[in-house]
């Protein structure tokens, strides 16, 4: 039987596009830097001050006499040995040295917490601005109530939806024209709970914001508290893009890649037609 030919349409405008890979860019070096300034501490408390010893995380070195030095994660009181990955891995050198997160996952790779804050500052910036410009574009062209906001049948789907997704099916034809009702609960999520929240807690532990504004050491319940906070938020959106990736993989990785270059998408569910 002969497929029906698919159609090519323009899924994502020009600033989807432009703001999508400037996101993609901040992320990424926010994350890098953000282990480079976690590492100079890297344990994490809960209210106003550091409670040494009782961290809510803790990435620790110990010595061992046979093996030299492991590396310890301390989770809520619960101890792991995970040397090579954290607390202690394998440098340049070759050596194994204390060290929170790996060299590799940080910028830059060796210790140097001033050059990891300007990074993190810079991009941390161009994401606010870039976010800005993307919320007013959604406002004013109507892809916020148009493509993000889920429509109340899709509500009323949303199991049926989630077990299409574990048999990793994915809508075709004219479903494929729009985002389905759990990505756009995805992206809701990340770009009005978790981006707000990091952005927030980080302003957080500047005690500069904290001289002009001290309402938010009262919502977060204390610098280190939002420090916490901070990293949590962070490592929700690391999995969101994970979960993100693995579903443009699995839906059709150059279909999915080159909407978010030129825009076209073909919809799924036909052939292409040939040429006239």
């Amino acid at each position: 039987m002969i497929g029906q030919a698919a159609v090519a349409i323009r899924r994502h405008s020009i600033i989807v596009r432009v703001t999508h890979w400037i996101n993609t860019l901040c992320l990424l070096i926010l994350l890098l830097s953000g282990l480079q300034i976690f590492n100079a501490h890297p344990a994490l408390y809960w209210g106003q001050a550091s409670t040494f010893d009782d961290p809510v995380l803790a990435l620790t070195a110990a010595e061992d006499g046979a093996r030299g030095i492991v590396g310890v994660t301390t989770i809520l009181g619960h101890s792991f040995d995970t040397t090579g990955i954290l607390g202690a891995s394998t440098g340049y050198d070759g050596a194994i040295r204390a060290r929170g997160f790996p060299s590799w996952l940080t910028l830059p790779s060796y210790q140097d917490l001033a050059t990891g804050r300007r990074w993190h500052f810079f991009f941390a910036w161009l994401l606010v601005a870039n976010g800005a410009v993307y919320l007013l574009h959604s406002l004013l062209s109507g892809h916020l109530r148009r493509d993000l906001l889920p429509t109340g049948e899709q509500i009323r789907q949303i199991g049926r939806s989630i077990r299409e997704h574990l048999l990793l099916r994915f809508p075709a034809g004219d479903e494929a024209r729009h985002y389905n009702v759990l990505q756009k609960l995805a992206y809701l999520f990340v770009a009005l709970v978790l981006l707000p929240l990091m952005v927030l807690s980080g302003l957080t532990m500047s005690p500069g914001i904290n001289a002009a504004f001290p309402e938010l050491l009262t919502l977060f319940g204390g610098r280190q508290s939002a420090r916490t906070i901070h990293f949590v938020a962070a490592t929700g959106l690391v999995l969101f893009v994970i979960v993100h990736i693995a579903m443009v993989l699995f839906s059709g990785a150059w279909n999915n890649l080159r909407s978010m270059v030129t825009g076209a998408y073909v919809l799924p569910g036909g052939r292409l037609a040939p040429r006239s």
